[in-house]
This record gives structure tokens, sequence and C-alpha cells, in this order.
């Protein structure tokens, strides 16, 4: 393995050409987050079908991301990065000529769901990247950057260049320029990673030996039970990001008098905060802990924000820049569980892409337990009753943490045992 020599603020300097990578990548995958539910029904399509197409999507890339650990490490991740990008580019052009282009809703479905599966391979094989060319007390903060550049081209960059291109060329230009971003992202990760070194053992293995590994993205769930806690706690982790998104701007703008765009713009503020809290925390989990960040800036953090992303608008009505304390918040405490993504595979040193396959599942569930559990609370308890259950549920993972038993350089010896655990 790899180690990295030089780092700048956890960043590993020769690695940045793949975060840059990263970066443009999913800027171009973010474009049309902010408008394609809305331009399927303009097409004709009714807001079910709209949501059907989604649904599709995200369950393909759930499963994508399920398994692109290990196969990453199976086929080393440049190869399989090389895999992802290709079927994106593909499957954007066929979902664009013959899918929205021809209002062919089967095709629709098709290609886009296709289309879902190659993202994951693309983004999550740089994962597998990092860990095997990082020293592993450095894993926390390179892995802080990457959720960094993950959130400036999804979440912003993604976002705002749209709001400028869709008046001047329309929203199926906008999905065509989305393919010269990702286009270029895919192309800047060929060229800068292809000397970069990746582990060689798994790749000599039998095809029988290989469906193995790939299976223990499942067995791993049930023979660690470190990996099991973890995952509840890492499902936990975006509650509020994912669910908020669903419930809050019913909310903001039908209750209390936000315009969409002010909604939007603190959204954005949300996002905006993260670019900085994922490199931060992933700093302070080299420096205090990985799971003393997680636990008490994590969890806690993320129970205060919650809750007081609801009570502070409640209170104050339809003050903007009020809102945007609450925003700023769990911008910075949703990224303190940022360490967790070093977790995983030391928790399985000899099977780290089975282990990162994990991780990806966990975060792909939390992706659809958020909206699952505001849709059967909201009609019995309104949008109180969602904010309590993800409160009630970050205090959960709090407690879970304590009976996560992970070795972290330095720190091992400062977490409490078992024995600890049930005391407290």
């Amino acid at each position: 393995m790899g180690n990295v020599s030089k780092q700048w603020l956890g960043l590993p300097l020769n690695l940045v050409w793949g975060y840059v990578a990263i970066a443009v990548f999913m800027t171009g995958d973010g474009f049309e987050l902010a408008f394609l539910s809305r331009y399927i029904t303009e097409l004709g399509f009714t807001p079910a079908q709209s949501s059907i197409a989604f649904t599709v999507y995200g369950f393909s890339a759930a499963l994508a991301a399920w398994v692109s650990g290990v196969v990453a490490e199976i086929y080393t991740p440049q190869k399989t990065m090389r895999v992802g990008f290709i079927m994106w580019c593909l499957f954007h052009v066929l979902f664009l000529l013959f899918g929205l282009g021809e209002s062919n809703y089967a095709l629709i479905i098709l290609f886009y769901g296709i289309r879902g599966f190659a993202y994951p391979l693309f983004l999550y094989s740089f994962i597998v990247v990092i860990v095997h060319n990082v020293r592993s007390d450095g894993v926390s903060s390179a892995l802080g950057w990457f959720w960094t550049v993950y959130s400036i081209g999804i979440g912003v960059a993604g976002s705002y260049i749209p709001s400028f291109t869709i008046p001047l060329i329309g929203e199926m230009g906008t999905l065509w320029l989305a393919l010269a971003f990702s286009g270029v992202g895919g192309l800047i990760a060929m060229v800068a990673l292809r000397k970069v070194r990746t582990p060689t053992r798994m790749q000599s293995l039998s095809n029988k030996e290989k469906l193995t590994e790939l299976s223990r993205a499942v067995t791993l769930l049930y023979s660690n039970r470190n990996v099991l806690l973890s995952s509840f706690v890492r499902i936990i982790n975006t509650l509020s990001l994912f669910g908020f998104a669903v419930i809050m701007p019913m909310m903001f703008v039908d209750e209390l008098g936000f315009t969409t765009s002010e909604w939007l713009q603190v959204w954005a503020v949300f996002f905006f905060t993260t670019i900085f809290s994922n490199v931060f925390w992933g700093v302070m989990g080299e420096k205090l802990g990985w799971m003393k960040v997680v636990r008490w800036f994590g969890c806690i953090g993320m129970a205060l924000s919650s809750l007081a992303f609801y009570y502070i608008p409640q209170y104050y009505g339809h003050n903007f820049y009020m809102a945007l304390i609450p925003a700023i918040a769990l911008g910075t405490f949703v990224a303190a569980f940022v360490p967790m993504a070093a977790v995983f595979p030391a928790l399985e040193p000899n099977h780290k892409g089975a282990a990162i396959s994990v991780y990806n599942l966990s975060a792909g569930l939390s992706n659809f337990f958020a909206p699952a559990i505001a849709v059967i609370l909201l009609p019995y308890f309104s949008t109180i009753g969602v904010v309590v259950a993800y409160t009630a549920l970050y205090l959960v993972a709090f407690v879970l943490t304590y009976y996560i038993k992970v070795e972290q350089p330095g720190f091992g010896a400062n977490e409490p045992t078992e024995e600890d655990a049930v005391a407290i």
C-alpha cells in the first residue's frame, strides 16, 4: 500500500486531482436535482409517474453503492470508476435522446434507472483509493475532504449553475451541459489516478473466491456486530438531511410564509456550511478520536440542531436571517459523522472493500428511511412529530456509539470497553 507523504490540512496531495474529478463529475450529476422532477411532469406525466422514476433511480443507486466497495477491491478502483463513468455518459445520452426527447416513459425509467447504477461505481470507488493510499491515522480527514468536494459538486455548483443556464438554454440544454461536466470529471479521474497504487491481493482470486468476497457486503452485517452497530449509526447520520428536504418546504413556504426562493437559499446555506464542516470534523476526528466526535458532536449536535430547525422558525416566523441559524447548525453537525467512513474499514482491515460497501449501503438506506419516516408520521403528528422522531433516533445513535469497539491509532486505549458501556 502506498502511504501519502504529504498532506495539507488532511488533504492527500498525491490524490488532489482525484478530488477535483469527484467535484466536477458530481456537478454534472447534480444538475438535474433542482428541476428534473418538475420537468418530467411538464412533459405530460403525472407527479406519481415522476416519483416512480426517482424511486427506481434511488433503488438502482443504492444497489450500486452497496457493491461498489467490494467490486473496486476485486477489479481495482480505476477499472470500476472507468465502468461507472462510461455507463453514466452512455445512458445519460440515451436518457436524453430517447427517454425525455421522445417523452417515452418506459425508456425514461429504463435509462434513468441504469444511469443511477453508474454514478456510485465512480464515486464510491474513490473511497477505496483513499483508504488504501492514506495512513490509517489520516483516513478520517482525507474522507472529510471527499465529502467536501462531493458537497461542492452536487450540492453547491450542481444547484447554482442551473439557476443561470435554464433561463438561457432551457432544461434540456442544461442536461446536455451536465454531460460535459461529468465527462470532464471522468476524464480527469482516468488520467490522474492511472498510476495510483491500489491493492492487488484480490485480483488473483478465483471466480468462486471473488463471489465469496462480494457476499461479505451482506455477511459482515451479522458476522461482525461492530459493523452492524456502525451501520445503524450511519443510517441515522443523515436522516434530518434527507427528511428535512421533504418536510421543511411545506412548513417554511405554506405555513410560515417564506417564498420558495427564500427556502432554497436557506437550504443552500446548509449545503455551503458542509463544505467547511466536512474538512473540520475529518481533521478533528484524528485529533479527538473518531467515536468521540461522532458521539458528542454528531449525535448530540444533530439532535439539538434538528429541534432548532423546527422551533427557531416557529418562534420567529418569517425571519430569513433567524432561519439561517439552524441551517448553519445542521450543516455543521451533520458532518461530525464523517469519521464513520474511517471506522468501517478499520473494523475489517482484511476486507476493507466489503466494509466500505456496508457503509455505502447504510448511506443509501438513510436516503430511504428519512422520507419513509416522514410519510408514516406526518398524517398523525404533523411536522413536529417527524422532527421529534429524528431527534430520538440521534439519541439512540449516541447510545450505540458506546458499544462500538474500534481501534484507532493513538486512541484505542481511550475507547470504553463493552463492560463500561453496560454500566452507562
